[in-house]
Order: C-alpha cells, then structure tokens, then sequence
C-alpha cells in the first residue's frame, strides 16, 4: 500500500520561497516544482525518504535525552518503560518504512504546518535544509 499522496504534502517549498504543488506521475504521488513556468515532476519519496532520514538521524542522536523527557512526561520512568523506548528508537528504519507506506496523519501535517516546519527543495527536488522549529544548532558546543 502506497501513500496517497506525498507525505509532507504543504511544508515543501521551494528554494525561492514558492509552495511545492503536488500531483501524480501515472498512480506514483508526486512533488510538482515550478522552474521559470517548467513543471518538474519529483516522486515524492525521494524527498519524502531524505526527510525521514533527517529528522530520525536526530531522533537518534539525542535518543537518551528522548527517552528521559518521554518516559517523564508519560509519568512511566523505570526501566522496563526505558527499555521499550529504547527498542522504538533503535528501530528507525522499520519506521521509515512504514510511515513511507501509510502516510503521515494530516493533523499531524497541520501541526508541524502551524509550528513552522518547512522542507526547503532545489528546482531537481534535492533537499537544501529542513527548517524545524524549536531545534538549536550544536555549534557552540
């Protein structure tokens, strides 16, 4: 089963600013970017797959400050809970996977919309930067 439409339908924009359309190649979903009135056509799992592997690199990368802010915030913080969120993060790959397949909910896509999640694209629809709120760089560190 295949998404119905590209994933980040609506926070894909261009690198001048311009919203990302979407459509279809044949059934595939697809993003449309405009070159100077030229309709480009991107199967929206390229950029679709590169975001999801950017935003769960992250994920893996602070993964213990996760599952310490998670397990808190759930009011569950032993050790077996701790386990259990260690095994979900560890585990992005099959995650990608399945959201690929079943899509994002789309007040999930109106939330990060309204937080100011953005996917910044080149006209051949690689990814310049993922904008993401809230997210502080490491250079000072």
């Amino acid at each position: 089963m295949s998404p119905t439409k590209p994933i980040f339908t609506g926070l894909v924009i261009d690198e001048y600013d311009q919203p990302v359309e979407t459509g279809f190649i044949g059934s595939e979903p697809a993003y449309i970017i405009n070159d100077a009135g030229f309709r480009r056509y991107v199967p929206s799992e390229t950029i679709d797959r590169a975001v999801l592997q950017e935003i769960m690199t992250s994920l893996s990368e602070n993964k213990d400050q996760i599952i310490d802010q998670t397990a808190k915030m759930l009011g569950q913080d032993d050790i077996f809970s701790r386990a259990m969120l260690k095994h979900q993060l560890e585990n992005v790959d099959q995650q990608i996977e399945q959201i690929l397949q079943t899509g994002l909910p789309d007040e999930m896509r109106a939330y990060m919309g309204m937080m100011g999640f953005r996917i910044i694209v080149n006209i051949h629809g690689e990814v310049l930067r993922i904008e993401q709120p809230g997210r502080v760089d490491g250079g000072d560190e």
